[in-house]
């Protein structure tokens, strides 16, 4: 099976919509990606196209606590089309993007992250001081009485 993979930036269209389904975490999101063209000498607004991208588990979660409508986003996902006849008029057709990475466009502004808390593990997992020693000190930068005032969403 082959898939196709893109990565774009736009803007949210929409607030998140999350959900559970059966015990899964799933999100939505509507983006929109307007491209720049240059006319006649001038710089112009293309066509815009709206994306519905889908976000499963950890990444659900983090884009229901991370995304507001109007957020320039950048993501990273599988592409696939829609297509749907309504029982009166021409069948319409949209793009849905299943993400595998979903984050803010810094080229746009300043966001803040905060490191997720790592699941409970039990004993015989990965040794953890093998993979403390390795992790970079998360709190840099982040005031903590602003990231938990702001419930962790800092997006400038």
């Amino acid at each position: 099976m082959n898939d196709t993979f893109v990565t774009f930036h736009g803007w949210a269209g929409s607030e998140v919509r999350h959900r559970v389904a059966k015990d899964v975490s799933v999100a939505t999101v509507r983006v929109a990606v307007t491209p720049r063209l240059k006319r006649d000498g001038e710089w112009v607004d293309g066509e815009t196209a709206w994306y519905s991208v889908t976000a499963w588990r950890t990444l659900a979660d983090h884009l229901r606590d991370s995304v507001r409508k109007g957020d320039p986003v950048v993501v990273h996902g599988r592409l696939r089309t829609e297509t749907w006849t309504p029982d009166e008029g021409p069948s319409s057709t949209t793009l849905q993007v299943e993400a595998s990475l979903i984050g803010h466009d810094l080229t746009r502004g300043i966001s803040h992250f905060i490191k997720a808390p790592r699941p409970d593990r039990r004993p015989d997992d990965v040794d953890d001081q093998a993979t403390d020693a390795t992790e970079p000190d998360d709190t840099r930068g982040v005031d903590p009485q602003a990231a938990e005032a702001s419930g962790g969403h800092l997006a400038a």
